[in-house]
């Protein structure tokens, strides 16, 4: 596995009154699906809480936690190979990981495209930012959070916004 020092960037974001918060999740919350989901539990939110997070410039992992429930999404499954964090998740989704020898050139999403579909962010819109395979993890999240409604303290907090 790769050290977490892999992670580009880790953000918790949820809404609480109509306004979203964005901020930094710490790495020891990335360590497993169970240990990043309990941390969002414990953010306030009308919604629960996403957690988004860019491994290696080259996967994304979308977390939301509502309550009990936690929905994910693994933009490729073969980032398990990379992170902890994304083998869990895969576990969790009950799928295995792929095996080494796999050299699939194409990214394979697992999990749920519609979790954040009540939130304007539907399945068929997320499916094509993930069929667009010339957008980094950053690019596509950035996307995302648009489309839900926090893309400026996301591109704020991961660097996206010019000067």
């Amino acid at each position: 596995m790769v050290q977490i020092d892999e992670v580009d960037f880790a953000l918790a974001a949820f809404r609480q009154d109509g306004v979203w918060t964005v901020g930094e999740l710490t790495r020891e919350h990335l360590a497993d699906l169970e240990t990043l989901a309990d941390a969002l539990r414990r953010l306030p939110g009308d919604s629960g809480a996403i957690a988004l997070i860019g491994i290696d410039e080259d996967y994304f992992l979308l977390v939301r936690v509502t309550g009990s429930r936690v929905r994910v999404l693994v933009s490729d499954i073969a980032a398990a190979d990379e992170s902890d964090l994304a083998a869990s998740a895969l576990e969790v989704l009950g799928i295995p990981a792929p095996l080494d020898d796999d050299e699939d050139e194409e990214a394979v999403p697992a999990g749920d495209l519609d979790l954040l579909g009540d939130l304007g962010m539907h399945a068929m819109d997320m499916a094509v930012l993930l069929d667009d395979f010339d957008l980094y993890p950053d690019e596509v999240l950035s996307d995302v959070a648009r489309k839900v409604g926090f893309g400026k303290p996301f591109d704020d907090a991961v660097g996206l916004t010019s000067a």
